[in-house]
């Protein structure tokens, strides 16, 4: 059945000639999560039986490489059987570290011979991508210093206390500096993988594969996903307080003024401080609090969509329109239509 759909599906893809064969590493670290393993091989390999049904070569090489022949995964749950010892590869194109499960700063020390690994290729060339919270293996390396990566939402703020040198870019499901690629949360990956699969193919490819996977092409954002729970991971006690007074003040007008007299700081120094802390702007932080108790409201009530509005602060229907697609990615009512079925 599988092959009849590659077959069927062939027909869509323009014969045209392509590069040679690229060489793709699947790192398989301890405490890796299975699918990131498991999903860019069944990706790439698909990609090579569409090529081949079409009357192409197939063009991805692709092998999983190990510290071990054999790597136990959920506590023994699984056992993954690698191809290539790290030593046994002496050049690859492209590199890809899975998600990590467990805790990072140990996942990381026990995958130290991988992160050297993955220095050493770069250095000869290899492009590097990270699927999900494998971009805090990839950022040990120092090879993100400087430059932009995604991750999981949920780990944001961990990731920025662990790595500051690396420009975490909020919400994105795909980034790409200097060959350098990452995703954002969780199944986001796959769109990754995709953006992979055009780069080095063509779009028809990639639309394709898609098609395939059942994938929502060209998906750039996760921000309708993130939960937003402010960050307090920081040791500035007077901006602490001041982020637990907007959360239980959401609903009244709160101004950077308000904040800096009532906590007895001068407005400059509040303001960078709660940067600094929180990596918010004050009304940012305001805006954020205000959408989150908005987006609960539209996922649990009956209520209209002025009726939130009212009930988080906001008059303007407009204004709270932009503010709420600015930090979801959706409007109020494409928002309330996809989590409440019961209002939409």
């Amino acid at each position: 059945m599988t092959n009849f759909l590659f077959c069927k599906f062939a027909r869509f893809i323009p014969v045209i000639y392509l590069c040679p064969m690229k060489k793709i590493s699947i790192l398989v670290p301890e405490n890796a999560v299975l699918a990131a393993i498991t999903d860019p091989q069944y990706m790439f390999t698909a990609v090579n039986q569409f090529l081949q049904a079409s009357g192409r070569m197939p063009l991805f090489e692709v092998q999983l490489v190990g510290m071990t022949r054999d790597v136990q995964l959920n506590e023994g749950a699984f056992s993954v059987h690698t191809r290539f010892l790290l030593d046994e590869v002496a050049q690859t194109d492209l590199v890809i570290v899975p998600a990590l499960s467990g805790d990072f700063s140990e996942g990381i020390a026990k995958n130290e011979p991988m992160r050297q690994w993955i220095i050493g290729q770069r250095a000869q060339g290899a492009e590097v991508a990270s699927l999900c919270v494998g971009a805090f293996l990839l950022a040990a390396t120092g090879l993100l210093d400087g430059k932009r990566c995604s991750t999981h939402w949920l780990f944001a703020a961990q990731f920025r206390a662990m790595f500051p040198a690396v420009e975490l870019v909020d919400g994105a499901i795909i980034t790409e500096d200097q060959g350098m690629y990452s995703s954002g949360g969780a199944t986001s990956y796959w769109n990754l993988l995709l953006y992979l699969v055009e780069k080095y193919t063509d779009r028809d490819t990639a639309i394709l594969a898609a098609k395939f996977f059942a994938i929502d092409i060209d998906r750039d954002s996760q921000s309708a996903f993130m939960m937003f729970k402010g960050q307090k991971e920081h040791d500035d006690a007077a901006i602490r307080a001041a982020q637990e007074f907007i959360e239980t003040h959401f609903t009244e007008k709160i101004t950077i003024e308000t904040l800096a007299d009532r906590f007895a700081v001068g407005r400059r120094s509040f303001e960078r401080r709660f940067k600094k802390a929180t990596n918010n702007t004050v009304i940012e932080y305001i805006q954020r609090v205000k959408m989150e108790a908005a987006k609960r409201s539209l996922e649990s009530s009956r209520k209209n969509i002025n009726e939130v509005m009212f009930d988080v602060g906001y008059t303007d229907a407009k204004a709270f329109r932009d503010v709420f697609k600015r930090w979801t990615g959706l409007t109020p009512v494409e928002y309330r239509n996809k989590y409440n079925k019961a209002a939409a």
